[in-house]
């Protein structure tokens, strides 16, 4: 089970670290998403992050902006996201894909969701 955390009211052009902690020791085996959900719209995947944390995937509207990075040994993926903008509102979640150690064109089964964590850019 993955525990998001680091949501927050913030203005346009700023700037969040979420943090998604994950009980148990089975980071090293899976690619981490970042995932995200707005009122209104269906799910997304916003960035991926392989299994060694050498490869990483960002959904267009993100890249540049965000970065994804994890420590296994705090058993711990991270989303840096920078010059935030209201279209970021969302409420966001980290999710394993067990099917993969690589951040594919696709997702596979994707497992141990968070509760998530609100981020909310607003002027």
């Amino acid at each position: 089970q993955f525990v998001e955390s680091g949501g927050d009211l913030v203005q346009p052009g700023d700037s969040l670290r979420l943090s998604c902690y994950a009980s148990g020791l089975f980071l090293q085996y899976y690619a981490v998403g970042w995932f995200r959900q707005a009122p209104g719209k269906e799910r997304e995947g916003v960035a991926c992050i392989s299994s060694d944390g050498r490869g990483t995937k960002f959904v267009d509207s993100v890249k540049g902006r965000f970065t994804i990075s994890r420590d296994t040994a705090k058993s711990t993926v991270y989303l840096e996201m920078n010059s935030l903008k209201v279209e970021d509102t969302a409420v966001y979640f980290c999710a394993a894909d067990i099917e993969r150690t690589q951040c594919g064109t696709r997702w596979g089964t994707l497992a141990y969701w968070g509760q998530g964590t609100q981020v909310t850019v607003s002027s």
